[in-house]
């Protein structure tokens, strides 16, 4: 059951392309106007800014009330156990009142809320499980995301779900080659749910679980003996089998097509970026995968090779009738690409000059000045 009717937030998602399509051009003002009365509904929205500063704020305040009641209580691991469950429910609760009593949507207070809800959950079980059954509290962590991301339709939050079976999967097993295996299972399991369902917001659940599953199966991307490392340093050929690691190398050639394919079939664009990601990715791992060494030029040709993909891409899509062929189009039919390309801009923005700017050269020791003077009206100095 979701906290939202599917009316009003498919009134929200019509008010938001109307904006979209005025700031196109393609309706006037008129009849932005009278259009606009159609999408009116009670749930309140603010803008991304306020929304990321309420978010903080509500995670502050949750934090600081929760530390200072045990700095000040300074209860045992048992009872801390008992009180961050405790507080999990009421974090779930006021999550569920700020939406049922002031129809937040979107609004940074409640979705807050709602993630600390799982942090103290997990946080709880902790301390009240043995060293044999510590996975309950992943496993506990995989069914909340979930639930909030069906009652709540919080997409990141099923990305917490799938970063839950990494640690689910480290909790089971020490062999690495078992966990790639376990996490890829849970993550085909739950895309062929996804798409036998057809849930709302499928889309970018399965773009994610696409996504994660390539992850698992790429060795070259992925660690994942231990949580923190899923984005850390690629593991070694030497932590896997032979056999085991050339079937990854064949399934991270054969995934991105499929991927792709089936993003084309839905017309679903979340599922065709994730396959183009995937396909890239596996370009750049394919030398580390076959021991190859790497070229400074590598990037470029690389870059060559995706400049020249795209001018061919556009040229047939302009080709067809109108510039469309089975539905698709290179021309921009929105301004969200425009302003997430802005976006991207400003964040490489921020990158570049710290991955460009050339390391420092140290002094040599071995150059030394000397042997000149320079000077006059009495003054001398060696240089």
């Amino acid at each position: 059951m979701r906290a939202y009717s599917a009316s009003a937030e498919e009134a929200v998602h019509a008010r938001s392309v109307l904006k979209d399509w005025l700031s196109e051009s393609f309706i006037t003002a008129e009849q932005h106007r009278r259009m606009e009365p159609d999408t009116v509904c009670d749930l309140r929205r603010t803008n991304i800014f306020l929304r990321l500063v309420l978010f903080l704020f509500t995670l502050i305040i949750v934090a600081a009330a929760g530390g200072l009641f045990f700095v000040l209580t300074r209860p045992s691991s048992q009872t801390t156990g008992v009180l961050l469950l405790i507080f999990a429910a009421l974090t779930y609760a006021a999550a569920e009142f700020a939406v049922l009593r002031f129809h937040l949507y979107r609004y940074g207070i409640e979705e807050a809320l709602a993630v600390c809800s799982v942090a103290f959950l997990c946080a709880g079980m902790l301390p009240l499980l043995s060293s044999s059954t510590e996975f309950l509290a992943p496993a506990a962590g995989i069914i909340a995301s979930l639930w909030i991301w069906h009652r709540f339709g919080l997409p990141y939050v099923f990305l917490a779900a799938m970063i839950f079976v990494v640690w689910l999967a480290d909790d089971w097993t020490s062999s690495h080659t078992a966990q790639h295996v376990i996490v890829a299972a849970f993550y085909a399991a739950g895309l062929i749910t996804v798409i036998a369902l057809r849930p709302r917001d499928h889309s970018i659940s399965e773009a994610f679980l696409w996504l994660g599953l390539y992850l698992a199966i790429n060795l070259h991307l992925s660690s994942l003996n231990l949580l923190w490392q899923w984005w850390g340093v690629p593991p070694a050929a030497t932590e896997f089998s032979s056999t085991f690691y050339w079937t990854t190398w064949v399934l991270t050639w054969c995934l991105p097509p499929a991927i792709l394919v089936r993003g084309v079939r839905q017309k679903d664009r979340l599922v065709i970026t994730v396959g183009t990601i995937a396909a890239l990715l596996t370009l750049i791992t394919n030398k580390p995968y076959l021991g190859w060494q790497r070229h400074t030029w590598d990037p470029m040709l690389l870059g060559a090779l995706l400049i020249a993909t795209a001018l061919l891409l556009r040229r047939w899509l302009a080709a067809g009738t109108n510039g469309v062929r089975h539905g698709f189009t290179a021309q921009r039919l929105s301004a969200k690409d425009h302003h997430w390309m802005n976006v991207g801009s400003a964040a490489l923005g921020l990158v570049a000059p710290q991955a460009v700017t050339p390391t420092p050269q140290p002094a040599s020791p071995d150059v030394h000045f000397g042997g000149g003077t320079s000077g006059g009206a009495g003054a001398s100095s060696d240089f």
